[in-house]
């Protein structure tokens, strides 16, 4: 956190005694770290936390005008490596060869993580199987559990199937039990209405859900995971918070990325800067996934005689 702040601070400093040599143009004064209008895209299965973010941001900052284009993550990859965006939100960092192509193309990418996400199972309120294990999970995927249960997910492009794929060491999710859905409300409100379901989404469309699909939320459970591999708690299940996250009990986790191009001191920088920062932390805090960097607490003790 520390030093994502020096980095940004520095390379801020630099962007801006550069301005100054250069003629000031309208266009430019519309464009600051705290005013403007910009558009950038996320991956949609980060909505409910980047929402939050854009929020929070925006009310410190009412002359600022953020667009997120909300899409699956190969979608939200391609508008920025097109250059139709310059500042994206993913639930990966990029690897060597995008890193390569945006470098060639002279939009040297500028990445932070700024969250720790869970990939949550959940099922139905009246379901008794409440308890699972790595293993088990890896199974499923691969078709080697004989079972009745449906599998969902939100949408064959998305980060949570990149996730599960990787994990799972299965390239096609082609058995007739698992199936992707259009969003992670759509898998909420799946299981709540099939009670022999088990759903995959990320934890923070569990906290706080809007009015849409509140009632769906509370008609499902989530599920704990035991990871055998777990050198100190082999044995014991865990489920998803800020806690097991931070002490690496829960083992489904993946980082939230902000991946900043824009290569100068303006919208995007100042966005990202705010993700990373304090009070963009504490959004985080406040919203039940981990921050990257846990915001410290401020105590004032007063003497009374």
């Amino acid at each position: 956190m520390n030093k994502a702040k020096t980095i940004l601070l520095v390379a801020g400093a630099i962007i801006m005694l550069q301005a100054c040599k250069q003629k000031t143009t309208p266009a430019a004064k519309q464009d600051s770290i705290t005013e403007g209008t910009a558009t950038f895209t996320a991956d949609e299965s980060c909505q409910p936390i980047v929402d939050e973010e854009k929020y929070v941001f925006t009310q410190l900052n009412n002359k600022a005008r953020i667009n997120i284009l909300y899409r699956s993550e190969n979608d939200a990859l391609r508008l920025l490596l097109n250059d139709s965006v310059r500042v994206a939100i993913l639930a990966r960092d990029l690897n060597a060869d995008e890193l390569k192509l945006l470098k060639s193309r002279n939009l040297p990418p500028d990445v932070h993580r700024f969250a720790i996400d869970a990939i949550t199972l959940i099922v139905n309120k009246a379901s008794n199987d409440t308890l699972t294990s790595v293993a088990e999970i890896k199974n499923m995927l691969n078709g080697k559990t004989k079972t009745n249960v449906n599998i969902v997910f939100d949408n064959g492009n998305s980060s949570l199937v990149r996730y599960l794929k990787e994990f799972s060491g299965n390239a096609n999710f082609n058995l007739s039990n698992i199936f992707a859905l259009k969003n992670n409300k759509e898998v909420i409100k799946y299981v709540s209405e099939h009670p022999e379901a088990i759903g995959i989404t990320g934890f923070s469309w569990l906290n706080d859900p809007d009015n849409d699909y509140k009632d769906a939320v509370h008609n499902v459970k989530i599920v704990a995971v035991k990871d055998e591999a777990n050198k100190t708690a082999p044995n014991q299940y865990f489920k998803p918070s800020q806690s097991t996250l931070a002490l690496k009990q829960y083992p489904l986790i993946r980082g939230l990325y902000v991946i900043n191009c824009t290569g100068k001191w303006g919208l995007g920088t100042g966005f990202a800067y705010f993700l990373v920062n304090e009070q963009g932390q504490r959004v985080i805090l406040r919203s039940g996934i981990l921050p990257d960097s846990i915001p410290g607490r401020e105590i004032n003790i007063k003497h009374t005689f």
